[in-house]
């Protein structure tokens, strides 16, 4: 366990979620043999940055935002992680991000290390232009600290492929050519891969479907109700209706709707992509947003912000699997909840959410070697790892009498333990 005389070493990302990020790895690290010359190097982040930046306001005014980049370890490879624009983004949210990134990696065999960047801001105020201003300022400060054999941003909450195109300009104009493995989850036109943009939420809809076949329900029968709307949530419902299954609960920040024999995915895609948001979608029945959680469905998948089930609602979710879309959607309190009531099947985040990165990966390595795959290619790939991956953390329950969430976490800790007690320690 931690040497007491280490525990400082977390006041500098300390929140919430940070502390979560932390306890799941001490439970993990319990579980398995760890050396201790490699308890701590394993937990914490290797290096942060925080950016202080001015960007000019349509009208005028300059106006100042925080912005931060975590990179938790690089013994496997360039670290790895999505760039989230939002207003409640703290220094801890990133770094535990940046955590479950390494552990997200090593449990599908990727050459990464685990990172996350932020901007505190709520991109929906911002113009088009203005969100160009900020995307490309905050990667004008991060040229120093990122590269591609270094750390390759992705688009996470609040980003987009758009905000990858910019950057992407940016770090290349400063280089002097054209650089497209700085960042994945790019436009097509300029580098992206095929599947990237559906790959995170598609992966969660395939993980669903397989564990729904193994519990021998049909997919015919499967209600779905999922929080979240941006890309996640949206590829999620697609996926899980191209599999057969009915969504009959949807929403974001502004608004939740429900409808029991199905909400029309196109139409609500269609309207959000139009409006931004599903605030004033009329194909639904409204309801408040703390109830979408607890609709009684089949899968329940979180696809936005972390701890969004805790202490106060888990004992009211009605659903037979918990597939996390998101990072980090469930709480510890809420686990010892959930698997008190024995009722419940948890996709854990780490492996549920694993295909965005998977595809990253793939888009990565296509731009490295000036080469394209086809959609088909890239597909059957990641289905490849995406069930390699499954199967190894059904193994890892097994033999470990544990939760999944624990079996994720142990084998993708165990991973990076072991790469840097190889290495070792650098006089």
């Amino acid at each position: 366990m931690p040497h007491p005389n280490n525990s400082t070493l977390s006041t500098l990302y300390d929140s919430d979620v940070f502390r979560m990020a932390c306890r799941q790895y001490d439970l993990a690290a319990e579980m398995i043999d760890i050396p201790d010359e490699a308890l701590e190097r394993t937990k914490y982040p290797k290096r942060c940055l925080t950016v202080i930046f001015p960007i000019r306001r349509d009208d005028g005014v300059v106006e100042m935002y925080e912005g931060y980049r975590v990179q938790h370890h690089l013994s496997l490879g360039p670290t790895k992680g999505g760039l989230r624009f939002h207003q409640s983004v703290n220094i801890g949210e990133v770094a535990a991000l940046a955590m479950w990134m390494s552990w997200k990696c090593a449990l599908v065999g990727l050459p990464y290390g685990g990172a996350k960047g932020g901007v505190k801001v709520n991109p929906s105020s911002l113009s088009v232009h203005e969100l160009e201003g900020l995307s490309r300022r905050y990667m004008q400060e991060m040229i120093p600290f990122v590269g591609t054999d270094t750390d390759v941003m992705a688009p996470d909450v609040g980003t987009n492929e758009q905000v990858m195109a910019w950057m992407m300009d940016t770090y290349s104009t400063h280089i002097g050519h054209s650089v497209p493995a700085i960042v994945t989850g790019k436009p097509l036109s300029i580098g992206g891969s095929e599947g990237r943009r559906e790959a995170t939420g598609r992966g969660t809809a395939y993980f669903a479907k397989s564990y729904l076949n193994e519990m021998g329900i049909e997919l015919s029968d499967t209600t779905v109700v999922i929080q979240g709307f941006g890309n996640v949530g949206s590829e999620a419902a697609l996926g899980m209706v191209e599999y057969g299954a009915k969504v009959i609960g949807i929403g974001d920040h502004t608004a939740s709707f429900f409808k029991a024999d199905g909400i029309d995915i196109g139409r609500a895609l269609e309207y959000a992509a139009k409006n931004r948001v599903l605030e004033g979608f009329t194909e639904a029945e409204l309801i408040p947003n703390d109830q979408l959680l607890e609709l009684e469905c089949t899968v329940l998948i979180p696809a936005a912000l972390e701890r969004v089930i805790d202490e106060n609602n888990a004992s009211r979710i009605k659903c037979q699997v918990l597939a996390e879309g998101a990072n980090g959607p469930t709480t510890n309190a809420a686990d010892r909840i959930i698997e008190e009531r024995g009722d419940i099947e948890i996709i854990p985040d780490i492996l549920c959410n694993s295909g965005g990165v998977v595809v990253s990966y793939f888009e990565w390595l296509q731009d490295l070697q000036s080469t394209y795959w086809t959609r088909g290619q890239v597909l059957k790939k990641l289905k490849e790892i995406l069930e390699r991956s499954r199967l190894s953390v059904e193994e890892e329950r097994r033999r470990l009498n544990c939760s999944r969430r624990m079996a994720a976490l142990t084998l993708g800790i165990g991973r990076v333990a072991e790469a840097k007690h190889a290495r070792g320690i650098f006089p």
